[in-house]
């Protein structure tokens, strides 16, 4: 098998220089540790999972920044909050030294929040998501059937081990997904908390109505509003918000949700073959929830600075991804055939109608593997998307 290179390894050597302290995170089996230990061979490797180590960072967290005052990769960072005011004034009392510590962690809350009260300005942050459709094409990798691909999904380990999605993904929940929202909240009821997961999964790519979903889980709003932050903390789910910059009050102002990853979804939704897919009615979305994913995943790995939205009016005219660039905007539709026909365009052409400000480009994303150039805008075969230049 090929090595998988990660297009974030430049992105991050980049800015060794000129930070006194890089920090890493994303989802857990995203390859984290993995890509630090091979980016810093030299380093010194410290897990706070681990609890001797994190009880002495804990304890004596003057002591522990003794014992790997330089050149040391923390993993699991947010466990031992401690530290990050220490570190402050270490790295403080050497201006000059930059890239000294490599931050990990998987919980983004716990971690930011304690980077943004004591790092604030030390440190540079990336994130890194499960495998890109460019670093599969790159490996040989990628899949030929879209629909394979996403129900496949993209997590390293089933590549690098050979393990089956159905026995990852089994794992994952409940190593990963449950454990984690458990340390960030209070679940009591862990059957209940599975079925909330499994109808956020049946929303994806749907705009999110709160109210429903707490009702349909049999929870309270307000604690459904705390499960969903939990799972974006720990990069399950995430939100595309409407853009309706100087609109009318008949644009559509409620976010969308996603997965990170579309195996997980799938998994989630019980589809384990393409032939389900085929003719079923959540195809589209979760053709989309990939393609949107997609983007996020190149945006972060290529540290590149974006403003993705998606637009919705009240006659359900839609564009799937918008990109702001200040002057100009882009425009993006995903359609899961592999058919392009030219009623495809309509949702492109009435947004540029629409917009008072001007459409630099339009594509069209779709499952087949032709590129094209037409009049009503570029098609795009998902293999090949989404190239930042």
């Amino acid at each position: 098998m090929n090595m998988i290179n990660r297009q974030i390894y430049k992105t991050i050597q980049d800015h060794q220089s000129n930070y006194p302290i890089l920090a890493l995170t994303g989802p857990r089996q995203s390859g984290k540790t993995t890509l630090s230990k091979t980016l810093f061979p030299d380093y010194r490797y410290v897990s706070l999972e681990n609890p001797d180590q994190r009880d002495f960072a804990l304890n004596d967290p003057n002591g522990f920044l003794k014992a790997y005052d330089d050149r040391v990769i923390l993993d699991e960072i947010q466990q031992a909050p401690a530290i990050f005011s220490y570190l402050q004034t270490l790295v403080d009392s050497r201006p000059d030294r930059m890239g000294g510590f490599i931050l990990s962690g998987s919980q983004n809350f716990h971690l930011m929040e304690r980077i943004t009260q004591s790092l604030a300005g030390r440190v540079a942050i990336f994130k890194l998501l499960p495998l890109d459709f460019k670093e599969l094409k790159e490996a040989e990798l990628l899949a030929d059937d879209p629909l394979d691909q996403l129900i496949h999904g993209f997590y390293p380990a089933m590549y690098d081990r050979k393990i089956a999605p159905s026995t990852f993904y089994s794992n994952y929940v409940q190593t990963y997904v449950n454990r984690d929202v458990t340390q960030l909240l209070s679940v009591q009821n862990s059957r209940q908390f599975q079925n909330f997961l499994g109808l956020c999964a049946a929303r994806a790519g749907q705009l999110l109505n709160l109210s429903a979903l707490a009702t349909e889980a049999g929870i309270s709003q307000p604690t459904a509003k705390a499960w969903l932050s939990a799972l974006e903390s720990s990069y399950i789910t995430f939100q595309l918000y409407p853009f309706y910059k100087n609109f009318s009050k008949r644009i559509v102002k409620t976010p969308k949700l996603y997965f990170y990853d579309s195996g997980l979804l799938c998994h989630l939704l019980k589809i384990t073959k393409k032939e389900t897919l085929l003719t079923h009615p959540i195809k589209g979305a979760l053709f989309e929830n990939m393609l949107i994913s997609e983007f996020y995943k190149q945006m972060h790995h290529g540290y590149h600075l974006e403003s993705p939205w998606f637009w919705r009016d009240s006659n359900g005219n839609e564009v799937d991804l918008l990109l702001d660039k200040g002057q100009t905007l882009e425009i993006v539709e995903i359609k899961a055939s592999e058919t392009i026909l030219t009623k495809n365009f309509d949702g492109l052409a009435k947004f540029e109608d629409f917009s008072d400000m001007p459409v630099s480009k339009k594509s069209l994303v779709y499952a087949g593997h032709q590129n094209q150039n037409r009049l009503q805008g570029r098609v795009t075969s998902w293999r090949d998307f989404y190239d930042f230049k």
